[in-house]
């Protein structure tokens, strides 16, 4: 039977982990954790922006390409698909395989 895996710590080689006692492992869990509190907390408080903050002075800058050739748009879910998922509908309107 093999030995439980500890997934959240660090890894090491097979040949070591095997060599391990339970001792050693008691010992090495209880150091490693620690009641540390994190200090960064209002800064990374200063970087989420909540639901529904104003962002009217913010800009986007995004490139727009055109709709190709090779593409169309579905009736249905109004997403721009490639020729491959279009779905023949019997009215004449474009349709993707997922929305048939």
């Amino acid at each position: 039977m093999s030995k439980p895996v500890d997934y959240d710590a660090p890894r090491r080689p097979a040949v070591e982990v095997e060599d391990d006692s339970l001792e050693e492992l008691k010992a090495r869990g209880a150091a490693s954790q620690s009641a540390r509190v994190d200090l960064d907390e209002a800064e990374a408080a200063e970087n989420f922006e909540l639901p529904g903050a104003d962002l009217s002075g913010e800009e986007l800058t995004v490139a727009v390409v055109p709709m190709q050739p090779d593409e169309f748009r579905c009736a249905r879910c109004f997403l721009v698909h490639h020729r491959s998922q279009f779905a023949a509908q019997p009215d004449g309107r474009e349709v993707c395989q997922e929305c048939s």
